[in-house]
This record gives C-alpha cells, sequence and structure tokens, in this order.
C-alpha cells in the first residue's frame, strides 16, 4: 500500500504593492540665524535692512499701527499681529507699549531730522567758508533782508530746509503722524523727548543765522514754532497735500523774521 506524502500546504499569493509609494516626509527648512537687534544712534541702514530685525519689524509697526489707530487705541497685542513676532520676543526688547512708542518716536525723528539737518549744516560751513576767505567769495554772500545782519545764503538755506521737512512729511504720512500729532497722546516723557528734538533744531537755525541776543533767538524760535504748528494742523486733518503748499507762505514769513535776526 502506498503511503502518500502529507500535502503541502498551498502557497501564499505574492502581497500586492500599494498603488502609490507613501511619499517621504518634507525636509524641515533651515533654521533661521537669530535676528539681530539694531544699535541705538545713527545706524545708516536701508528700510529693507531696518525691517529684517525683530526689533525693526516692532518698531515699524508701531509707526504703521498708531497712525492708523491712534496712540491710545494701539495695543501691544496690534504690534505683535503686523511684525509677525511673538509675545515674548515684543518683552525681551521693551518692558512697555510706551517704551516701544518711544524708540518708534526716536527713530521717525531721526528720518526726519536726516532730511532737514545736513543742508542747514552744509550750507552754514558754506557761508562761513565763504566769510572767512574774505574778497575770494566776495559777491556770492549778499546781504540779507534789510536791517538784518542774516546773509543770503543763510536765509536761503533755512527756506531750502523747510521745504525738506514738509516733503519728509508728505511723502510719509505715518511717519508725519506719529512725529507731529500722536507724540503728544503718550504722555510727558514723550513731549519732552518732543520739546528736546525742536529746540535742537531752533538752536541749529539759531547758530546757522548769527542770533546771538535773546530776542534774535526768540525769533528762531518763532520761526521754527510757527512751521511747525502749522505743520501738525496740516497731518491732524489729514491733509498731506496741504504741506507742499506751505512752502511759499512759509518762506515769506522766515524772510519777515529774519528782520529782526
Amino acid at each position: 500500500m502506498n503511503e502518500r506524502s502529507p500535502a503541502e500546504p498551498p502557497s501564499e499569493p505574492p502581497a500586492e504593492l500599494p498603488a502609490e509609494l507613501p511619499a517621504e516626509p518634507p525636509a524641515e527648512p533651515p533654521a533661521e540665524p537669530p535676528a539681530q537687534r539694531l544699535s541705538p544712534g545713527r545706524h545708516g541702514l536701508s528700510r529693507e535692512e531696518v525691517l529684517a530685525s525683530q526689533r525693526g519689524r516692532m518698531l515699524a509697526a508701531m509707526i504703521d499701527v498708531t497712525a492708523e489707530k491712534g496712540y491710545g487705541a494701539t495695543s501691544v497685542a496690534d504690534v505683535l499681529k503686523r511684525a509677525g513676532v511673538s509675545r515674548l520676543t515684543f518683552y525681551q526688547n521693551f518692558s512697555c507699549k510706551e517704551e516701544c512708542f518711544a524708540a518708534a518716536y526716536d527713530l521717525v525723528a531721526e528720518a526726519v531730522l536726516s532730511k532737514l539737518l545736513p543742508g542747514i549744516a552744509a550750507s552754514g560751513t558754506a557761508a562761513s567758508g565763504t566769510a572767512a576767505s574774505g574778497t575770494a567769495g566776495a559777491g556770492t554772500d549778499s546781504p540779507g533782508p534789510a536791517g538784518s545782519g542774516t546773509s543770503q545764503t543763510a536765509m536761503d538755506s533755512v527756506v531750502a530746509a523747510v521745504g525738506a521737512y514738509l516733503e519728509a512729511l508728505a511723502d510719509e504720512p505715518a511717519v508725519a503722524k506719529v512725529f507731529l500729532v500722536e507724540a503728544y497722546a503718550a504722555g510727558p516723557q514723550l513731549l519732552a523727548r518732543r520739546s528736546a528734538v525742536q529746540k535742537s533744531v531752533v538752536q541749529v537755525v539759531a547758530d546757522l543765522l548769527s542770533a546771538k541776543t535773546p530776542a534774535q533767538q526768540l525769533a528762531c524760535e518763532a520761526m521754527v514754532g510757527a512751521i511747525v504748528s502749522l505743520a501738525t494742523n496740516r497731518v491732524a486733518d489729514g491733509d498731506f497735500d496741504a504741506l507742499r503748499s506751505l512752502h511759499a507762505p512759509l518762506s515769506e514769513l522766515i524772510r519777515g523774521l529774519a528782520v529782526h535776526i
């Protein structure tokens, strides 16, 4: 009797491959280098370079949001959202909203003065050089308004600087609102900052126009005060085009006040 060998188990069919292989997980992007803070003072960086830092983005956000909503209605959360940074990052840079706004104000003041003061300083140096050279500069620096000791070169320099100031404000409405309007809402310390900036401009103008006596320096203060006041009113009204139209009447005002210098 023949013995049958045990039946071999049927072989299993080969497993079917899935129609699509699972995709490999995407590679993680390289970590960004830590943002570097800008050192205080004149850094000479472009707007793009300022915005490349987290601190710079927060200052720009404070300027933009404050110009839109007003200082009182602006919150730290608004700044975080606009700048795209965390609350921790904010408080690593600033102790409070007021400190952030003060730093933003310093930034806009520097931006405005950078358009205003170099021309005055350059013209003042040129006028001094003309006076020191005697006959070499004769005929190039005529007397200013009758009855004043102010040279025409110095007066033209102030008039040109006012034009540059008004253009800078008209070109950057957010900067103009923070610099001239919202500073009033930010408390006494910020007002003291604003006053110090204005006094520095008065002193530069007084030096350029050779204002020595108290009456002459008062005339320079009145000149700068009138310019700032008229510009502030236009900015508060949102009429930025009217800023440029102030140049002609302010030029006449400046030349009229120069009689007292």
